[in-house]
């Protein structure tokens, strides 16, 4: 009962009710094309990756899969794109409680600025957005579909509202077996993809504020401030990169016109940073593509919404301490404000967590499997950020493997803050403190 009382115990637990349910559900013969029961590491993994948002598939989901297994698939991705939070804030409203002040702060960091209003009216904005957002984009991606590309409108419209409900959830799941590479050339149905995708990594946070505020940029909080400008620069470095490192690739951007590589390569640009489609053969990529990914992947997208990785804002704070230690400035600041030294320490605290989980994960794959050592940190920090990008050895790892996979999508989304949060929430304060000393450093 401790653990239903406490919303950061409570959401690794619904997570994990989710995943189960789901995991049972694909089970279940009736999931599968061909009616044979799933293996259970194929249900188990591809539940988690659905909850987690993540998009990686070890099996194809629109020939393995049945009608029901594809449903139940978007629900689960729907359930983790909206989010445990919101669902633990919705758990407190219909216990007809308030979280406590200690509650709260224990929660912030996965919360950040959700609280700018009461909860209902934060409820209630989101399930706005996520329907409204979803509609339009499948609305035009249905219409597209039945109209340019052949498809019967039955057909146009499951395809829609699936990509739509995975773009918006930042899930990457496709009900094609080759993602979106067969709609390169297409900016009507990449581009409604990339704005859902977009505005979601983001954060509910961002969102409201731009609700209230607009684009008056004084009144915004210095989380969207950071959000918002370091989205910017992150998607433009992303596809100048993108579009230099493989222009003249013939596997990927090569044989395109210039208008193609320039849709791709911001495709590919937005993809790494939260969701897991691709227009393009991710394993043709060039090296110093992959390297480019890497980074993506790592810093993901904005706090308290679908993106995963470490988030920019973590990423934007570590920047500014190592900015600020540089011109031995007393504090790290931006835009007018600085930053506290609880901030500075969360933010290194996820960095090294996250970085150690990706090391130890990519050692134990490399000694249990003889993949090449590019494609399987690929797949982990994928993994670990919840993107769903893969250059294809996802079906090749052996169970192990996949259990490993798993488990950094599972951390990975419900976040390293909050676990260690969780873990931590018993433990007492020291009423004193040891005598200090700095060590020799560099």
């Amino acid at each position: 009962m401790t653990a239903l009382r406490d919303p950061v115990r409570l959401i690794p637990l619904l997570f994990l009710g989710f995943i189960a349910a789901g995991t049972l559900l694909l089970w279940l013969p009736i999931a599968t094309a061909d009616g044979t029961q799933a293996p259970f590491i194929t249900a188990l993994f591809t539940s988690t990756s659905a909850v987690a948002v993540t998009g990686l598939i070890t099996v194809d989901t629109p020939t393995y899969w049945s009608m029901f297994g594809q449903v139940t698939i978007m629900i689960l991705f729907q359930i983790g794109g909206f989010g445990i939070m919101t669902a633990a804030t919705l758990f407190g409203l219909m216990a007809g409680r308030g979280f406590s002040l200690r509650e709260k702060m224990a929660t912030q960091v996965e919360r950040d600025r959700l609280a700018l209003g009461d909860a209902g009216s934060v409820l209630k904005m989101i399930l706005l957005i996520t329907v409204v957002v979803e509609a339009i984009v499948a609305a035009i991606l249905t219409v597209r579909f039945a109209t340019q590309h052949g498809m019967e409108w039955g057909t146009a419209a499951w395809q829609g509202l699936f990509h739509s409900v995975s773009a918006f959830n930042n899930a990457g799941f496709s009900v094609n077996s080759d993602s979106l590479m067969g709609f390169q050339n297409d900016p009507v149905v990449l581009g409604p993809v990339m704005l859902a995708v977009i505005l979601t990594a983001l954060g509910f946070p961002v969102m409201q504020d731009l609700r209230h505020n607009r684009l008056r940029w004084r009144r915004w909080t210095l989380h969207s401030k950071i959000t918002v400008s370091a989205t910017l620069v992150l998607l433009a470095a992303g596809f100048l990169l993108i579009l230099a490192q493989e222009w003249h690739n013939p596997d990927t951007l090569g044989p395109m016109g210039v208008g193609a590589k320039a849709l791709n390569a911001m495709f590919h640009s937005v993809m790494p940073r939260t969701a897991g489609f691709n227009s393009l053969d991710v394993g043709s990529f060039y090296d110093e593509t992959l390297m480019t990914n890497y980074a993506l992947m790592f810093i993901g997208g904005g706090s308290a919404g679908t993106a995963g990785g470490i988030k920019v804002t973590t990423f934007v704070v570590l920047l500014a301490i190592v900015y600020s230690e540089i011109r031995r400035q007393k504090d790290a600041a931006l835009f007018g404000r600085r930053f506290g030294h609880g901030i500075e320490r969360q933010a290194l605290t996820v960095a090294v967590a996250a970085s150690t989980l990706i090391i130890g994960t990519t050692m134990y794959l490399l000694a249990i499997t003889r993949l090449p050592m590019e494609d399987v940190l690929f797949e982990v920090i994928s993994a670990f950020s919840t993107v769903g990008l893969s250059t294809g050895i996802t079906a090749d790892l052996p169970p192990a493997g996949q259990i490993a996979i798993i488990m950094l999508m599972f951390v990975g989304r419900v976040g390293t803050i909050t676990v260690a949060t969780a873990l931590a929430l018993g433990a007492q304060r020291r009423p004193w403190r040891y005598p200090e000393e700095n060590p020799i450093v560099g």
